[in-house]
Formats: structure tokens, C-alpha cells, sequence
């Protein structure tokens, strides 16, 4: 590729950073793929989704179909690499997934080829090509480049959830990973706080903000009544005490449909522990210790509700979550939980500095103007809202079936971030969503009560 000097910013869009931004998405990218022993290149870690080789060529797929193609009338790289590697799968259960699987999968050398190719026609394009501009939906406020680097890096996370499902024995600890960090002997007390009535802003304008998923718009205003809050997330404690009470095994606390899939799994705990005798080890990414008793649960949201409602409480809705992370008792609304500062290593757990959670608290710094802990960071948390388009939705020119394939109310709402979550991706209107027995995913809670 010819090295040309990009000049100032054009259409807003300062090529050099938007290309070292690139390359650095690459490498981490390329740094998860390289945990993992070579042997478990073609082995599906989770069995409801494709293997590892799937998603290795499905990044570049995904950029040259969503950005080359849509966005500059690119011929593509390799036809039929950008149709076997176009699309995962979500399916609702293994038998789904098993007919949707596929038989013969390339060789890594030639997956790998395929990326540089791609990361090639990319870097040209970020050179000199016309990436914001109003010849189409696309290029316009530049979205099919935005659109290529956070789906890169929400897929960061997916495989670091994926990876998760390998024995520790099949990964390299990187030198430079941090060990996990223990916990108290026992978590801080259940509490809440009152979060009075009020509005909460959801989503966001389309100019208000540099790039958002087709979900996050239009702004919508809720009014929201009052109800108390953990202040924390639920703990590995705290969530022992349901499982030792029975929990998993009292039909009258799950709904149908919710017991009908626990009945299914067979499980009667948190899909992270691990029975060590009589007690609990946490399944951690690099290595198994003692259940952390101040560690947030990370379970699915079936899980969740029965929980809540064996306390008599509920999981909060989209707009309670949004009050009591983003409102401020003069009844204003921040950008994030701790006001207007950007993201940074004070004020959460996420952006890939840990590998597994920390104790709840550990980042005052973070709380929000009501005393609210890590509502960004430690863990996705679960709504009780079902994941649907805001009115007025539009499916984004890009990607135009990433949200709207979803809105068919078998999939609920998550907000936050968890660990594997990459600060780009922590914004006030970015939402989440996972099917309610998902049990792979980063995902805490926290419960709520109607105000008396």
C-alpha cells in the first residue's frame, strides 16, 4: 500500500488516529486468539455457537461486507470467505444450532491470509477513500467505519466469554496479565438506597453523539416513580444463601418458560462455581480459587429474577437502571454514573484491565450521585425489559439486521459493562441484550423494590 500523507482531518475524521485505532484493534484481537492452544482452533467452547476458526474469519468478513462493500463499492477480497464467515448464530436451543452447523471449515493459514488482505484494503481505505461523506447512508457522519470498530471490539468480548469455557490447561496467561484479587472474607451487608421519581433519558439523538447501534436512537424520556436499589450487585455470598435455601430446585420461583429451560440444563448453580466437595470454587479465566464471597454473581437472568423473587424484590426495568445510574438529585443527568470525566481505570471494572471480577465497591470513584456502585463495569447487568427498538426506531444503513432480528421478545436488555467490555463501548445510551437463559455471558444484578 502506497503511504501517503492523509493530511488535516476531512469531514471530521483525523485518519491517522482512525487507522492507529484500527491496527490496535487488530492486535488485541490477534493477542485473544494467540491464548489459545492451536488444538482447539476447530472445537466449539460454547456448543450454541460456531467454532473458534468461525470467528477469526468473521471479523474481517463482517468489515468488508458492513464498510468496503456498502460503504465504497468495494469488490471485496474473497467471495466466498464473506459469505461462509457473514453472520453467527443466536440459536434458542442446541438442536437449532446443530442444523445450522457447518462441515468443513478452511485451514487457519488461509483465515489468517485472509484477515491481512483485509486489513490491507482497509488501511488503503483509511488512507485516502471517501469514508465520511453523503454519497450514502454508509459513508454519512461516518458509519460504516464506526460500524467495523466496535463490532471488532464488541466480538473482543465475545470470545474472551467463549475462551472462557476452556480448560485453564488450553490457554497462555500472558506475562503481563494481572492475577485475580481477593476478596474479603465476607461481603459488605445488602442494602439499598431510595431513588425518588423522576425522568430518565434513554438512548440518544442521532447528532449527539459520534456514533451509536441503531438501538441507542432515537432519545426517549421516560417517567420513572420511585423505588429502592441494591447499592451493590449481588454477591457470590449472597447468592449462596438461594442455592443452600433450594433456590434452583422451587418451581413457584421461576416462570414457566424459565423453569421449563432450568429443568433443561440440570444445573442448581451459577454456571462460573464449581462444586469442590462441600463448598464452592470459582471458575476463574486462568485459573479456579475459593468461591470470592464479595465477587458480584455472574449468572443469566432466569437465574436472576428467581433470585429477586425469592427476596421479594425484582430486577429493575431499563428506565429504573438509567435513573439510578445517570440522575442526580438536582434533577439533572450525567453522561456516566460519576459525571462528565471520560472512563478511566478509576472508575470500573472493564476495558480488559481484569480477567475476572472484583470485589463490589472497589471503585467509589465510579458510584453514581446516589451512592450506587459499579453500575459500568464487573458485569453486564440484567433488566427486566425486553430488548426492543425505541419509537421511531431505524435500522442502521450498515448493519441493518443487528438489532431488528432481535426485537422478538426473547431477548432482554443489559446494561453497564463487564470487564471484557472496551471503554469505547461505555456510553449512557449503549445497550446490551442476551437471551433470559444465556448462561456464558459476563452478567451480574442488582434488585429493586417498589418505594413504600
Amino acid at each position: 500500500m502506497a503511504h501517503r500523507d492523509p493530511g488535516p482531518p476531512a469531514g471530521g475524521v483525523d485518519r491517522r488516529q482512525v487507522k492507529d485505532s484500527y491496527l490496535a484493534l487488530r492486535r488485541r484481537t490477534r493477542s485473544i486468539f494467540d491464548l489459545l492452544a492451536d488444538d482447539a482452533y476447530y472445537e466449539r467452547p460454547i456448543a450454541l455457537r460456531h467454532p473458534v476458526v468461525f470467528y477469526e474469519g468473521h471479523i474481517p468478513a463482517f468489515t468488508v461486507n458492513s464498510f468496503l462493500k456498502k460503504g465504497l463499492g468495494h469488490p471485496g477480497v474473497h467471495p466466498e470467505f464473506e459469505a461462509l464467515f457473514a453472520r453467527g448464530i443466536d440459536p434458542e436451543d442446541q438442536a437449532a444450532a446443530d442444523a445450522k452447523a457447518i462441515g468443513r471449515w478452511p485451514r487457519r493459514d488461509e483465515v489468517r491470509d485472509y484477515g491481512r488482505r483485509v486489513d490491507a484494503a482497509v488501511l488503503d481505505a483509511l488512507e485516502s477513500a471517501p469514508v465520511v461523506g453523503d454519497a450514502n447512508p454508509v459513508q454519512r457522519r461516518g458509519q460504516g467505519m464506526h460500524t467495523m470498530m466496535e463490532h471488532e471490539l464488541l466480538h473482543q468480548e465475545t470470545l474472551l466469554y467463549m475462551w472462557h469455557r476452556f480448560d485453564v490447561a488450553r490457554k497462555t496467561r500472558p506475562r503481563w496479565a494481572p492475577g485475580p484479587i481477593p476478596g474479603a472474607a465476607s461481603a459488605p451487608e445488602t442494602r439499598m438506597v431510595r431513588i425518588p421519581a423522576g425522568r430518565a433519558t434513554l438512548g440518544a439523538e442521532r447528532d449527539a453523539i459520534a456514533f451509536g447501534w441503531d438501538n441507542e436512537f432515537p432519545r426517549h424520556v421516560v417517567d420513572v416513580r420511585a423505588f429502592d436499589i441494591d447499592v451493590h450487585n449481588v454477591t457470590n455470598e449472597a447468592f449462596r444463601a438461594f442455592v443452600d435455601a433450594g433456590g434452583y430446585g422451587a418451581p413457584e420461583l421461576w416462570p414457566a418458560d424459565a423453569w421449563a429451560r432450568q429443568r433443561e440444563t440440570g444445573r442448581d448453580h451459577p454456571l462460573f462455581w464449581e462444586r469442590s466437595g462441600a463448598d464452592w470454587r470459582w471458575r476463574g479465566f486462568f485459573e479456579t480459587l475459593p468461591l470470592p464471597s464479595d465477587w458480584p454473581v455472574w449468572v443469566t437472568r432466569d437465574e436472576a429474577a428467581a433470585y429477586a423473587r425469592w427476596r421479594g424484590w425484582r430486577l429493575p426495568t431499563e428506565a429504573e437502571f438509567h435513573r439510578a445510574a445517570y440522575g442526580a438529585p438536582d434533577g439533572s443527568e450525567r453522561p456516566h454514573p460519576w459525571g462528565k470525566a471520560p472512563p478511566d481505570e478509576t472508575r470500573g471494572n472493564f476495558d480488559f484491565r481484569h480477567w475476572d471480577p472484583v470485589p463490589v465497591g472497589s471503585y467509589p470513584a465510579g458510584a453514581s450521585a446516589w451512592g450506587v456502585h459499579d453500575l459500568v463495569g464487573n458485569g453486564w447487568e440484567w433488566t427486566s425489559t425486553s430488548f426492543e427498538g425505541f419509537p421511531g426506531f431505524e435500522s442502521m444503513a450498515s448493519y441493518p439486521e443487528y438489532s431488528a432480528d432481535f426485537f422478538d421478545g426473547e431477548h432482554y436488555v443489559l446494561k453497564g459493562a463487564s470487564p471484557a467490555t472496551g471503554r469505547d463501548l461505555v456510553r449512557r445510551s449503549f445497550r446490551n441484550w442476551f437471551r433470559p437463559g444465556y448462561p456464558y455471558v459476563y452478567a451480574a444484578f442488582r434488585c429493586v423494590r417498589d418505594a413504600g
